[in-house]
């Protein structure tokens, strides 16, 4: 197993940031330019401890995927995938071929776009619902069809508007029962201010695509804004959601949701000063980072990086402190797009090496199955930074 010391740490210190306007995809070939101090060493805290998976020994459950995206699981214990440039949803399984399932009409490829986040309805055993969000030639979109119906689909979202980058697009089912959509800015920064917009946010909606009455802005969708690209929705054994987010050159983060929340974008990257806005609860360096899905799994948050090329472990305890992440698969299976808790207990992590930013390997993409192993510590903690 290899483990990598986090460079980028949690910090509860407030470091002013200044405001980063790249127009940028997963990362811009030269990073923005940001007036800053580095982040303050993470302290007396150990690293996390792999969470007790075996990392040396996946189990591949699919191959030749193009750009596996989102990732949900049906009762059985199978799961459905989307192909972001294909608008395909598979059905996948250890032991047997991907089989095609679904092919969602309308989906518009290019960039970053595409067939994006998928998410299996919580009262699937008696709707059979699946739900989708992708990129049509005039916005981003949420449909849910009926699982062997697609004929089905019904829009339940729409009017998000579209780029070829910095769409979001990911789905999660809450604890609550909502459906949360993460959004990007769209490449036009100023949206993720705008709470008339539904760009630069993470959305919360009925299962059927209505606004729920305890929404933090009445009638509105908007559940947090500020956000640049949000690309990971988990939440913990609380019910604590955490988000993850493509910074514009210098900073990646972790940011912990709350209802209402302001998290800065475009006036604030990374860390700062302002007391309108929130700060992220983790920082990385784009190199180790480009952070995508996210899932928990025994009180470790686990990060899919895309250009970090690893699997990033992050401690959260039971007050909702986060301690200092460490690295697994580091360089071990190329970029990392997805990761999933299984119905079993094991992670799920699909590749994104087709997505036209590195070589692809023979077999890529694949979909990989992570089984519990060793002993699950209690994960150290760093104190969380101030309300606001």
């Amino acid at each position: 197993m290899r483990r990598h010391a986090v460079l980028a740490v949690v910090t509860a210190l407030a470091l002013g940031l200044g405001t980063a306007h790249a127009q940028a995809t997963d990362r811009p070939p030269t990073p923005a330019r940001v007036d800053a101090q580095p982040p303050p060493a993470p302290g007396r805290v150990a690293p996390a401890e792999a969470g007790g998976y075996d990392f040396g020994r996946p189990q591949v459950v699919a191959t030749g995927l193009e750009v596996p995206w989102g990732l949900d699981f049906l009762p059985d214990g199978s799961a459905l995938v989307a192909e972001r440039n294909q608008g395909s949803v598979l059905r996948i399984r250890p032991g047997r071929p991907p089989r095609e399932v679904a092919r969602i009409p309308g989906v518009v490829a290019g960039g970053e776009a595409g067939l994006l986040g998928l998410a299996v309805s919580p009262t699937f055993g008696r709707d059979r619902l699946v739900y989708v969000c992708f990129t049509t030639t005039s916005d981003l979109r949420v449909v849910r069809f009926r699982l062997g119906r697609p004929s089905s689909a019904q829009v339940i979202l729409s009017g998000v508007t579209r780029a070829t980058a910095h769409d979001g697009g990911r789905l999660a089912f809450g604890p609550d029962g909502m459906l949360y959509v993460g959004t990007g800015d769209a490449l036009v920064p100023g949206l993720a201010q705008d709470l008339t917009s539904r760009n630069g946010k993470i959305l919360r909606i009925r299962p059927d695509g209505g606004v729920p009455a305890d929404n933090p802005f009445p009638g509105s969708p908007v559940y947090s804004y500020g956000h640049r690209n949000v690309q990971g929705l988990a939440w913990d054994a609380r019910g604590r959601l955490f988000a993850t987010e493509l910074g514009a050159g210098r900073w990646d983060e972790v940011n912990r949701i709350v209802p209402g929340g302001n998290y800065g974008w475009p006036v604030v990257e990374g860390i700062g000063t302002d007391p309108r806005f929130r700060n992220p609860v983790v920082v990385w360096s784009p190199a180790e980072a480009s952070p995508s899905g996210a899932t928990f799994a025994a009180g470790i948050l686990y990060v899919a990086a895309l250009r970090g090329t690893r699997l990033w472990a992050v401690p959260v305890d039971d007050a909702g402190r986060v301690g200092v992440p460490t690295a697994e698969l580091v360089g071990a299976f190329g970029r990392l797009r997805t990761v999933e808790l299984a119905p079993d207990g094991s992670l799920w992590v699909a590749t994104s090496n087709r997505d036209g930013r590195t070589p692809p390997g023979p077999d890529d993409d694949r979909v990989l199955r992570f089984t519990p192993g060793g002993r699950t510590p209690q994960p150290p903690v760093l104190p969380a930074p101030a309300a606001r």
